[in-house]
């Protein structure tokens, strides 16, 4: 039997001018990769959600069809997941 640690955590991110809460959820995906599955809700209280994927160093959003709000916060959601994962 494999153990695996579920990681789940929300931040607080500033994006587009407001302070948003980020949920992250930690998965593995078909071939074992690892995955950050994040959603966050926008100004009508919708979730968008969306995952993440580590490409080479740094961790990159797989979706294309989110808003741009969301997508020039990537570097923050990368730094958000390293440190979480840094503390494991």
């Amino acid at each position: 039997m494999l153990f695996q640690k579920n990681v789940q955590f929300s931040r607080l991110i500033k994006a587009d001018g407001l302070l948003r809460e980020f949920n992250f959820r930690r998965h593995r995906d078909a071939e074992g990769g690892v995955l950050f599955s994040v959603d966050v809700a926008d100004l009508r209280n919708n979730r968008i959600f969306f995952k993440m994927q580590q490409k080479e160093t740094s961790w990159k959003i797989i979706q294309t069809a989110i808003p741009e709000w969301v997508r020039t916060n990537e570097e923050k959601l990368h730094q958000t997941i390293e440190e979480e994962m840094n503390k494991a």
